[in-house]
């Protein structure tokens, strides 16, 4: 067996079996403030994959910061193959402005790979895509669904890269979506340099879900050990996902308040009722009917709506797998229950 060597990072030397913390200059603020990214750095006395866990490229997505701070806290660098970087926050800027952006309004997640010259947000890119992806084999990209929107659980990959597929089912959500990475993205050059990224959605912006925390927490832990990077099986009880290859937002058809005849996680089928509109003044009602069977991935928290706003967004699938997504879902619901401790 090799001798293990030390993990370099960022000019710093991480010696096998030890955790060190390293900050990557990366801006100031306007009062001259210096601005970090904060890498968590866990290195095994035995080699192995190089796991970069990421949250927060949108700042205002804290369940994933959440999941990464209890991942760093469960993990031992001793009991590791491999190397570990935790990433709780990207996007600092956004996050301490309780935003989904940076000062200027542009997305982090539209500014990748970067420029060493270019805007903030280009900069900010660059510096992470240089010195962490670029480090890396595989990627957990960790968020939630916008403000005022929660997400059911779920992995988005492109289902035809293997080797990402593999650690989407090991994650073990109800639900796997097919996603092409878009321009400018983390998938995007990730993507391009060939290395597996999974991207794990759950919860609103600005709120924790713990349900969905622990779930993320047991899911790194589960691509972990997949990877074999640590000892022992997948926990809880194994969630068989439904791998669906489109989903699409259903859109209000009238104006006024929403009343919801379906939750999130629930299976619909074509020609339901999933929604009343209804007449602040009046007793007219409006029914929504879903124009496809599917599984409710993504539903709007606000219950009034102009017509063309977006509802409920579903993950479509053939009616034959209708009974095999429902118990996926109950399974992860038995699982995961939503108790802060």
């Amino acid at each position: 067996m090799k001798k293990p060597v030390a993990f370099k990072l960022a000019g710093q030397k991480i010696a096998p079996g030890s955790r060190h913390s390293i900050k990557i200059p990366a801006a100031r603020l306007y009062n001259d403030t210096p601005m970090d990214l904060h890498a968590e750095v866990f290195h095994g006395t035995k080699p192995g994959p190089v796991l970069l866990v990421c949250a927060a490229i949108h700042g205002d997505e804290l369940n994933g910061i959440e999941i990464c701070r209890r991942l760093i806290s469960q993990t031992e660098p001793q009991e590791l193959s491999g190397t570990l970087i935790v990433v709780p926050v990207v996007n600092v800027f956004g996050f301490i402005q309780q935003s989904r952006y940076l000062p200027d309004r542009r997305d982090l997640n539209r500014c990748f790979p970067g420029s060493e010259r270019g805007a903030l947000g280009s900069r900010l890119a660059f510096l992470f895509n240089e010195t962490l992806v670029q480090n890396a084999t595989h990627i957990i990209d960790l968020h939630t669904g916008a403000i005022h929107r929660s997400n059911l659980p779920q992995i988005r990959v492109d289902t035809d890269n293997t080797e990402a597929l593999e650690m989407a089912h090991a994650f073990n959500t109800p639900v796997i979506l097919h996603s092409k990475e878009r321009d400018g993205s983390l998938r995007s050059v990730s993507s391009e340099l060939g290395i597996p990224l999974i991207l794990y959605e759950a919860g609103e912006a600005l709120r924790f879900d713990y349900a969905a925390i622990k779930a993320g927490v047991i899911g790194v832990q589960n691509v972990m050990k997949s990877l074999k990077m640590l000892k022992g099986r997948r926990t809880r009880k194994k969630v068989k996902p439904v791998v669906a290859h489109r989903s699409a937002w259903i859109r209000n058809e009238h104006d006024g308040l929403v009343v919801p005849q379906v939750q999130l996680g629930q299976t619909i089928q074509k020609g339901q009722v999933i929604a009343q509109t209804v007449n602040p003044h009046g007793d007219d009602m409006h029914p929504l009917r879903s124009p496809y069977n599917g599984i409710v991935i993504g539903i709007s928290n606000i219950p009034v709506a102009n017509e063309g706003e977006a509802l409920f967004n579903v993950a479509q699938f053939d009616e034959d797998v209708f009974e095999e997504a429902s118990s996926s879902v109950d399974v992860f619901s038995e699982a995961y229950d939503g108790k802060p401790i």
